[in-house]
């Protein structure tokens, strides 16, 4: 089994690599089908326009959705990633929110069979239908009991970004000095609801937690320009472009200005790399090539007056900005 591809000395933290787990036990419900379904959408802007270049050096089980662990950490060190926040999939209202798909627990037997590799990212979700009182006790465990730093939110099969319920989680959240990542934009997988993750809902949680560290998954896509807006005025919200990364490759000026213009209004230090990995290898390949060979075209630079991209800009957003909230040394590389 080949490891080869060009490596490079860019630190690299992902803080939205997936752990799926098997799904066998969940794949009867509806929810469950229905999700699936539109999963073939999902691929078509990700991958069906990607250059044959892109694919080339990978091998049949790149495409094949990885859940052994040992495959999971192939996959960092074939593509150059340090450190994978190790997130689980709740996705409960797919289920009637009776099982989660994996559960934290699971995660967290990985991170501490690799502990060089992973760092806990339990999934809060969903926070309402489980209940607010529920959820703080389950981030306290996390946060003094394991030790985990970064947590996710995901609205989509909850509530809305900013239901007035939710502030004693938030509180609580800036209490204890989180990265709370939240899924922002559009729920691309049905039954979950796209109007509960609009980004510009996040002005009201970021004006009333200004010490809380919110982390915008995907860019708030396709409302990139609300979230934008937001960043601008508040230094607490931070910028991801996880699954938006891979449009580098095969949709370079969408990728320009979309990455152009949260440089504008947030700057370099508050964007985030990522690959958004649901185990399958060549989701993090795309992401790897794609921030790290992705230049401004002359004619974005001379139309939108976006700078060039610095070495010292893809440290930033590969790892830097991220190890600085986590308290880690983006120094110390752990890629075999």
């Amino acid at each position: 089994m080949s490891t080869s591809f060009d490596k490079d000395d860019y630190f690299k933290i992902d803080p939205e690599f997936h752990i799926v787990g098997d799904m066998e036990h969940i794949n009867h419900f509806p929810g469950v089908q229905t999700w699936w379904k539109s999963i073939e959408g999902v691929k078509r802007p990700m991958s069906a326009f990607m250059p044959k270049a892109a694919w080339q050096g990978m091998e049949p089980w790149e495409i094949e959705k990885q859940i052994d662990p040992e495959m999971l950490v192939l996959i960092l060190d074939k593509y150059g990633i340090d450190i994978a926040c190790l997130l689980p999939e709740s996705m409960m209202d797919t289920t009637g929110y009776t099982s989660r798909w994996c559960s934290n627990g699971e995660m967290a037997k990985v991170v501490d069979k690799y502990p060089d590799r992973f760092i806990y990212h339990p999934n809060l979700s969903p926070i309402k239908h489980k209940g607010v009182q529920n959820t703080i006790w389950e981030m306290e465990y996390w946060v003094k009991e394991r030790g985990a730093k970064i947590f996710k939110f995901f609205p989509c099969e909850d509530t809305y970004i900013n239901d007035p319920e939710l502030w004693p989680f938030y509180e609580k959240a800036q209490e204890l000095g989180i990265v709370l990542c939240i899924h922002t934009g559009f729920c691309w997988t049905p039954p979950g609801k796209s109007k509960y993750t609009l980004p510009i809902m996040l002005d009201d949680v970021a004006r009333d937690f200004p010490g809380l560290k919110l982390v915008a998954f995907h860019m708030g896509y396709p409302y990139c320009d609300d979230l934008n807006m937001v960043a601008m005025g508040h230094p607490n919200v931070y910028l991801s472009l996880s699954l938006l990364v891979p449009w580098a490759l095969d949709a370079p000026r969408k990728f320009g200005k979309i990455l152009g213009e949260a440089l504008r209004f947030a700057g370099p230090e508050r964007i985030f790399w990522g690959t958004d990995c649901p185990g399958l290898s060549f989701v993090a390949k795309f992401a790897v090539m794609g921030m790290r060979e992705y230049q401004f075209s002359k004619e974005l630079q001379e139309e939108y007056g976006y700078p060039e991209i610095t070495d010292e800009i893809r440290r930033m957003i590969f790892g830097g900005n991220l190890a600085r909230l986590l308290g880690i040394d983006p120094t110390v590389r752990r890629v075999k």
